[in-house]
């Protein structure tokens, strides 16, 4: 079995993986694992890679590979679910029209579906609103997060996570958007100063399946392919949900662990205020979701009715 995985040794996300693989060794099956920056693959290839049978499974960043399919950016649209509850029941809810698009289209299917956790600002430069983003560089990674960007008056920049330290470094980008775990192990405190957590999104992650081979296993190797990874993405979730605060603590030299996963850094942390909430609610209603639903609907004619059957009901959107 062939897999291409983005969650590399240090960060929080390897560790449940990792388990997840082994589970999959006990029961018979063998892994061979590669991952996207050892290798030189840019992580939006990966969907198309899969497609092709290169590998047998990978991890796919939805929001970079909805190049391929802005239908599959859906399930968590910038300012839609900017909480790990609100965007459990959108996953849920969207995940049998999800895997329906990707095996029509893609001929693959998400056998585990989890988010990194709270989308937040880190910035080098003095922030304490959304209105300090107007004339910055930011740091981007799906096209939604680049709409609001642009209504916030900032320049989005699209760098891949590795892309994003050097960049912060070398004054490419002011700030970037990822969650308290990703940043603080992928070391974003040293380069930054400025920690906003107004969450965003989710930055849904999958682990694609190519279908030619999963319908290839037998029905015991299925069941057991399909228990590892129903065990993995509970574990992913739970993950999201429940160390992102340790992580905002270690960032911004609050209490932190020793000896543990984080590293301890003194960035600020800005309040988060009631007027940005609304700011952010605003344009995802009147610039995202009209953007990505006219984009949507001309690649997948009846996409807007989908989404409002599925997260938009689960959310109390519409898309007229």
């Amino acid at each position: 079995m062939r897999i291409l995985t983005q969650n590399q040794e240090g960060r929080a996300q390897h560790a449940p993986e990792m388990a997840g693989m082994a589970a999959l060794g006990e029961s018979g099956f063998t892994v061979a694992r590669s991952e996207f920056q050892a290798v030189g693959i840019d992580l939006a290839d990966g969907l198309r890679l899969l497609s092709t049978g290169a590998f047998d499974m990978a991890t796919i960043q939805v929001g970079s590979v909805a190049k391929d399919d802005p239908f599959l950016e859906g399930i968590d649209l910038i300012g839609v679910s900017t909480n790990m509850t609100d965007l459990k029941a959108a996953v849920d809810a969207y995940r049998d029209v999800f895997n329906a698009r990707l095996g029509e289209k893609f001929g693959v299917q998400a056998a585990a579906i989890w988010p990194f956790g709270p989308q937040v600002f880190l910035c080098n430069a003095e922030m304490s609103s959304l209105a300090d983003l107007d004339g910055l560089k930011v740091r981007s990674f799906t096209a939604s997060m680049s709409t609001l960007l642009e209504n916030l008056g900032a320049t989005p920049v699209t760098l891949s996570f590795p892309e994003v330290y050097p960049a912060l470094q070398r004054g490419v980008a002011s700030c970037g958007v990822t969650s308290p775990t990703s940043s603080n192990t992928g070391k974003w405190p040293e380069v930054t100063t400025h920690l906003y957590p107004l969450s965003v999104s989710g930055s849904i992650q999958s682990h694609m399946v190519n279908l030619e081979w999963l319908n290839g296993l037998s029905d015991a190797e299925r069941a057991a392919f399909e228990t590892a990874m129903s065990d993995m993405e509970t574990a992913l979730w739970e993950l999201a949900i429940n160390t992102n605060d340790t992580a905002q603590s270690c960032s911004t030299g609050g209490e932190c662990p020793e000896g543990g996963l984080y590293t301890s850094y003194d960035m600020t942390l800005v309040p988060v205020t009631d007027d940005d909430k609304a700011k952010v609610a605003e344009i995802s209603v009147s610039a995202v979701l009209p953007e990505w639903a006219a984009k949507c609907e001309a690649s997948y004619p009846g996409c807007k009715a989908i989404w409002n059957e599925t997260v938009g009901a689960t959310r109390g959107l519409s898309l007229e």
